[in-house]
């Protein structure tokens, strides 16, 4: 094989073969190269003009053929079906009688200085750089000296890890007798790639961890801390929904929380939200979390510290972790760049795609400015090549700092604008996983994944939705009083017919309340692009959610209490095996029973039923024979509304409500730390309906401490 490299050199053409292209055995190699000899030798041939005879030839008689008919002609011995003729393979042949090609090696290797030879490297999904070159053997010494390159049979290319670029360079400069081309990385690859190792490896300060929080990641969202720990504290963490990005953020924290407060930025839905889990998982003080409003108002029955960006005048965010979310930061943008934060989570970071929205322009100043960023984003935006690039400005503002240098590269080949297409889509998939990001799918972790997770989501309410609640409940409160003291069983009976009324317009009126809250929460479940169950009891509830996801261009089914029975498995059908039916919004009642909707692994509770049972039942639509997937239980709950009310009712009777999962009867036990737990005061992400094999006395608390 060394006299192919040889003669590939002095041919012309040979230089911009790749080997590992062709798939051939070697006896099939040798009948090809037999075949080029004899194409180039009956082509030198039949362009003789001094004689009409064939010249003979050392390899097997053909008959003569023109060059037109040579360079058209397919090779012999069926080669793949792409690789049609010898040109479109080596390129321009120059020709050359037998006498000449046997001394073409001689002629390399007596005058190497004169040989060239390309070497083209490129990025490999494996986070390696990769290089293919036609075989030299002189090629093949010197990548052995390069620092830990290895040479991949199954692939025929050598790799090596990006740390000895800058060594491989040099080594291939530097090939006696050979004048070595190399095709080198593009230059946003190597600064991406200079960055990343020029980041501090931070995986030291992984001993951090609470020891209750460690104990509780799964085997791969320890992967996800350490590396962002490994990659300076820099990364983007893209795991699909429901993998727990969350606390994956909140756990690097706790490593860094020496750096000083912590921001996050989150959707407006999610703020009460990111509160609620970090004062669960970390066990500190209410008061230390401070969560910025944008009004007045409102319920904050948990405690936290609120601020108001609506009120004139300056604010300090103070809090050991302060949550805002996008739509105030260009509000308050000044006060943020004063502040100084050095450690910034800015959660569904794809709410930063468009690089002309307010909200863009104004939090990537405060991302770029921070020491460590966490970006969280289940829907990174890796066919849209374009709204990624602010992401991985805001991560590395060196490297990505020209648009049109991205774009060019990367966001090649649209119909609908300038950089709305994708192009090299490859190589920066494998550069963002090389530097910046780490990304699981539910398929690739299933085997760590619990069967069921539950979890709740607070809403904020603004005080104009709250208020009416408000006074229902002052209402009620003023009933029992007069309950108490009654001495007479018709007044008794009365006050029980009002009770039951009261507590009827607090469920209607709650679910028209929380109306606006679901629908911005459902903003998150949209841009994830996954298949999801949403179920509602009340008519306006269930028509709210409708009619917007029908306005968003949302594809979904609908199963209340009017579907007609014979229509409801048509439906069904269509949601089990259309992919682009993304939704299906459920009365409790009637989409609870009887429904096979496993095609989704996603279940969104916007109001709670008075009956565990509902509950269970309506989990289990996706929760059942037929599911391939983990099932990931959202419940959206409110604060001083009918849910601090049903949710005492559900706790209590869940209690004793055995539950089928894992193949062994456990129960779906609650926080018992409150003597009458509200929302506000359980204990969220799983723990509030924790699958546990042992009863809830018998766990320790946990020590209380401050971040």
């Amino acid at each position: 094989m060394a006299s192919r490299g040889g003669a590939g050199a002095g041919a012309g053409g040979w230089d911009s073969l790749d080997d590992d292209d062709w798939g051939l055995t070697e006896e099939q190699f040798d009948k090809l190269e037999q075949d080029a000899y004899r194409v180039l030798a009956e082509r030198k041939a039949s362009s003789s003009a001094a004689s009409t005879a064939p010249i003979a030839s050392p390899l097997p008689h053909r008959a003569p053929v023109s060059p037109a008919a040579t360079a058209s002609s397919p090779v012999r011995n069926d080669p793949p079906a792409s690789r049609i003729s010898l040109e479109s393979r080596f390129g321009k042949v120059e020709p050359l009688s037998p006498s000449r090609l046997s001394q073409s090696t001689a002629v390399n290797n007596s005058q190497g200085s004169s040989s060239k030879i390309s070497v083209h490297l490129f990025l490999h999904s494996s986070g390696m750089i990769a290089a293919k070159f036609p075989y030299n053997q002189k090629l093949v010494d010197a990548f052995r000296k390069i620092p830990r390159a290895s040479w991949s049979g199954k692939e025929r290319v050598w790799m090596f890890p990006p740390t000895s670029l800058s060594t491989a360079e040099e080594v291939l400069r530097e090939v006696p007798g050979l004048a070595v081309e190399v095709q080198r990385l593009d230059p946003l690859v190597q600064r991406a790639f200079a960055a990343a190792l020029a980041a501090k490896d931070l995986r030291g300060l992984y001993d951090r961890i609470p020891t209750d929080v460690e104990s509780k990641l799964m085997p791969f969202q320890r992967e996800g801390v350490r590396f962002a720990l490994q990659h300076g504290g820099r990364v983007l963490i893209a795991d699909e929904m429901g993998l727990g990005k969350t606390l994956q953020a909140i756990a690097v924290a706790s490593c860094l929380h020496e750096a000083g407060p912590v921001l996050v930025i989150s959707p407006s839905s999610l703020r009460l939200h990111w509160a609620t889990m970090i004062q669960h998982w970390l066990n500190i003080p209410t008061e230390d979390i401070l969560v910025v409003l944008p009004q007045t108002g409102g319920s904050n029955k948990a405690g936290f510290r609120l601020v108001y960006s609506n009120t004139k005048g300056d604010f300090c965010l103070d809090g050991a972790f302060n949550v805002i979310s996008y739509d105030v930061v260009p509000k308050i943008q000044s006060t943020l760049l004063d502040l100084d934060f050095k450690i910034v989570i800015a959660d569904e970071s794809h709410f930063m795609k468009n690089s002309q929205a307010k909200r863009t322009i104004a939090s990537l100043p405060v991302l770029q400015k921070a020491e460590y960023v966490i970006l969280l984003s289940g829907t990174p935006a890796l066919s849209r090549p374009i709204e990624l690039y602010t992401q991985l400005q805001a991560l590395y503002p060196n490297v990505y700092k020209n648009v049109n240098e991205y774009g060019s590269r990367y966001c090649q080949g649209g119909f609908f604008g300038v950089y709305q297409g994708a192009s090299n889509h490859e190589e920066l998939h494998n550069l963002m996983k090389a530097t910046v990001m780490i990304r699981r799918l539910k398929k690739d972790v299933l085997s760590e994944l619990p069967v069921k997770r539950r979890q709740q989501v607070f809403m904020d309410l603004s005080e104009k939705e709250i208020k009416p609640i408000r006074a229902l409940f002052r209402e009620l409160e003023t009933v029992k009083i007069n309950m108490k003291s009654c001495d007479s069983q018709e007044t008794m009976e009365s006050l029980k017919f009002s009770q039951k009324n009261i507590i009827n317009k607090i469920y209607n009126d709650s679910a028209a309340a929380k109306i606006p809250a679901v629908l911005d929460y459902l903003g998150t479940i949209i841009e994830a692009d996954c298949k999801f169950l949403i179920f509602a009891h009340h008519q306006p509830m269930i028509d709210a959610i409708h009619q917007h996801l029908l306005k968003k261009k949302v594809n979904c089914i609908r199963i209340d209490g009017q579907t007609p029975v014979a229509a409801r498995q048509t439906l069904v059908t269509d949601f089990q095996n259309k992919d682009d039916i993304k939704g299906a919004v459920l009365s409790i009642k009637a989409g609870g029973v009887g429904l096979t909707l496993t095609a989704a692994s996603t279940v969104i509770f916007a109001e709670l039923s008075w009956t565990p049972g509902d509950i269970i039942q309506a989990e289990d639509r996706a929760h059942r024979i037929g599911q391939v997937s983990s099932v990931n239980i959202y419940y959206l709950l409110a604060n001083e509304t009918v849910d601090d009310i049903i949710w005492d009712v559900v706790q209590g009777k869940l209690e004793n409500l055995g539950q089928m999962l894992d193949g062994e009867e456990k129960t779906l036990a609650v926080s018992q730390s409150e003597t009458r737990p509200s929302p506000s005061k359980q204990k969220p992400l799983d723990s509030y309906l924790k699958r546990c094999s042992t009863s809830i006395e018998t766990q320790p608390s946990p020590k209380s401490r401050r971040f």
